[in-house]
């Protein structure tokens, strides 16, 4: 897949109480589009820094890229997030990096309420983003380390793939009219 073309992949029926998985490299916009999803649909929202572990964040903080260890604390909570809304039937939109097929896997599997959206970009786009933040404690220069993780969503993941460069609008437009009923 090349980075900026979009991919409609939700191939199944939709469900009843959906939660929308916004995920992507740091920077890719998960949380500002996540979060706006999640008010126009009027829909709790998690963002996936509030699971991370102290030591996570603080790992981060200077610069050390998390290990599939570090990465397993967070990913349960996150399960446990999405699980708890299937248990109540509450729509939600959470975000997760899930750069790994595998992190995908373990939040989706069994789990067909779960409809995920990868917000894919080239680097330097990504960058000057990321260069414009204030005060997040993920650094810059660890975004190359995201790149080196990252598997790319193959087609048979069923995810709703979407450009970066598209505007915030067109991303929440595109992603809120994939869920409306």
């Amino acid at each position: 897949m090349i980075p900026g073309e979009p991919r409609d992949a939700w191939d199944r029926p939709l469900p009843a109480h959906p939660i929308v998985m916004v995920m992507g490299v740091a920077g890719s916009g998960k949380t500002t589009v996540g979060r706006l999803v999640a008010e126009e649909l009027d829909w709790d929202f998690a963002d996936a820094d509030q699971f991370h572990p102290e030591s996570n964040i603080a790992k981060m903080a200077s610069g050390q890229e998390l290990t599939d260890l570090d990465r397993e604390p967070w990913l349960h909570k996150i399960r446990g997030w999405i699980d708890e809304h299937r248990e109540f039937g509450t729509p939600g939109v959470v975000t997760c990096s899930a750069l790994r097929r595998i992190y995908r896997e373990e939040l989706t599997e069994g789990r067909p309420e779960v409809l995920p959206v990868f917000l894919d970009g080239d680097r330097d786009l990504i960058m000057s983003r990321m260069s414009e933040r204030i005060g997040h404690f993920f650094k810059p220069e660890m975004l190359d380390g995201q790149f080196r993780v990252l598997e790319r969503p193959e087609p048979d993941e069923h995810i709703l793939v979407l450009p970066t460069a598209w505007s915030v609008e067109d991303l929440v437009s595109d992603i809120t009219s994939a869920v409306r009923p």
